[in-house]
């Protein structure tokens, strides 16, 4: 076992607190960070109408009874499986989405359904 002085040790101690210093702030650097980067994309959001959580060339929609969100890539929108839920959608809800939900596109179909539809409408392309 080695022996270290207190004037060695209380050295390696201040350093070691030192990088632990600078660890913890590095930490809430980056949780600022993140906070700047979601304002950011919620004032993007905003001023565009858009959400900044759907990637281009996809659109989202909401299935079931939960009304759970999914997002779907625009090319299913040339399917006509999928046209035929756009049509039922509009039938059951109009155009204005289903009782002022602030114009989303809801679909009305099960989730497991929907869930099985995509995946073979990938599947297929």
């Amino acid at each position: 076992m080695a022996i270290v002085n207190k004037k060695q040790g209380g050295a390696a101690a201040s350093g070691l607190k030192h990088i632990l210093k600078r660890c913890s702030s590095l930490g809430r650097r980056q949780q600022q960070h993140q906070r700047s980067v979601g304002e950011d994309e919620k004032e993007e959001e905003e001023a565009t109408g858009l959400p900044s959580d759907v990637p281009r060339g996809h659109f989202a929609v909401y299935v079931g009874e939960r009304r759970r969100r999914f997002v779907v890539p625009i090319a299913l929108l040339d399917r006509p499986e999928f046209r035929t839920l756009l049509r039922r959608a509009e039938e059951e809800f109009g155009f204005a989405g289903a009782g002022g939900a602030g114009g989303a596109l809801v679909l009305p179909c099960e989730e497991v359904a929907f869930r099985s539809l995509t995946s073979a409408l990938a599947c297929a392309r």
